[in-house]
């Protein structure tokens, strides 16, 4: 059974190695000894988001409450390559968060919000921040179910026009944009993606699908459609699949 996984910030874990000592707090501490019911002698990881891992053997439990643990063994894993960066279109129902959820277990690295012309969801003014701050929690739990050494970023609310944008500027860069469509001719399965692209990038549209205005704009600015199979996924399951498929083809194993 894996380790407990807990989350602290960039570069709190540098330089530890086996045998020295490091105190959790916060938050996090909080959720270990509250939730997570973490005792002396019980061993958890921490991860600081930026690729640093510890595992420890926890000394006590300290007001505030702290978790003092000793290092057992520590280590540095590289970011994922290429990245992959889920678009998710806002969904009613709780389904984008369902899909970003899974999307960061399966493996996305940069999340971004899509508020495309048919979204029943809106964010408006102070929505915006709150919406942004919600997926980002929900990134954060993902990671460290999954026991994520890297924490995904999640960017900034984008309507079609912000993201036609965007994804010129990319492919610009030489990244892979696909945009996942029920009409499109060609599979998922069958791109042939640049081996250098530095990101490969999937577009998800809301559940009343995307409009075929916007489908022309994205292409022009460099997106491929792409089907992700014979039948018709919610938005809750469509990035998730794709981004199972994508690492299939760009991470070998």
């Amino acid at each position: 059974m894996s380790l407990p996984e807990f989350l602290t910030e960039p570069g709190e874990l540098e330089d530890l190695g086996p045998g020295d000592q490091y105190t959790l707090g916060g938050s996090e501490a909080r959720h270990a000894a509250g939730a997570m019911r973490v005792r002396s002698g019980d061993r958890i990881q921490v991860v600081d988001g930026a690729g640093a891992r510890i595992t420890g053997e926890v000394l006590s439990i300290g007001d505030g409450p702290q978790v003092s643990l000793e290092v057992t063994s520590a280590g540095h894993e590289d970011p994922p390559s290429p990245q992959l960066v889920l678009v998710q279109a806002l969904a009613k129902g709780g389904r984008d968060e369902q899909a970003i959820e899974a999307g960061t277990e399966v493996g996305a690295d940069v999340v971004l919000p899509w508020q495309a012309d048919r979204c029943v969801v809106r964010w408006r003014g102070p929505k915006v921040a709150k919406g942004v701050a919600k997926w980002q929690q929900t990134v954060l739990a993902a990671t460290k179910q999954s026991r994520r050494a890297h924490l995904p970023r999640v960017g900034e609310l984008q309507e079609t026009a912000a993201l036609a944008a965007t994804v010129r500027a990319a492919v610009a860069e030489g990244d892979e944009v696909l945009i996942a469509h029920e009409e499109a001719e060609d599979n998922i399965t069958g791109q042939q993606l640049g081996a250098r692209a530095a990101r490969v990038w999937i577009l998800i549209g809301p559940e009343g699908g995307i409009s075929p205005q916007e489908v022309d704009q994205l292409h022009q600015a460099g997106a491929r459609p792409v089907s992700l199979g014979p039948y018709v996924l919610r938005a809750s399951t469509a990035g998730p699949i794709a981004l199972a498929l994508l690492r299939e083809q760009v991470r070998p194993s």
